[in-house]
């Protein structure tokens, strides 16, 4: 059962967004190439538009799952998350918005790491179905 995501201080501390803009709620497994986490939509979400998590939304928490990973990734190190940012979306696929307290879980796959570029690719699931799915090039800060 996925955690409270407002409460939950281990993923906020993991990555560099605060609330109210923490869009991963925890992480399901990760490794070398792939990354998944796992979200429950709640109400009073700032990116939740008539009662579904808007487009906004979904790309964000494909982002973010990303820097999941990053955190857990530094978690050993005790360095911070690293701060990111989207440079580049390819081939967004959404079919679906997730309504309000539901659960998404979302799926990064590195497919290539250059000095501070990543690319990704990522999916979102709801219900066993894909809702979501891209491309994306995220730039990290070097340190």
């Amino acid at each position: 059962m996925p955690m409270d995501n407002s409460n939950n201080e281990k993923i906020i501390n993991l990555i560099p967004q605060k609330p109210p803009f923490v869009m991963v709620g925890d992480a399901v497994s990760t490794d070398e190439k792939t990354t998944v986490s796992i979200f429950k939509i709640e109400e009073d979400n700032i990116l939740v538009e008539n009662g579904y998590l808007s487009e906004a939304g979904i790309i964000e928490n494909i982002a973010q799952t990303l820097a999941l990973r990053g955190g857990l990734q530094r978690e050993k190190s005790d360095k911070e998350a690293p701060i990111g940012m989207i440079g580049a979306i390819k081939n967004l696929n959404i079919i679906s918005r997730p309504p309000v307290n539901s659960t998404i879980t979302t799926t990064v796959e590195v497919e290539m790491e250059v000095m501070n570029a990543h690319l990704i690719n990522g999916n979102v699931v709801l219900d066993g179905k894909l809702i979501a799915e891209c491309e994306m090039k995220i730039f990290l800060k070097q340190e």
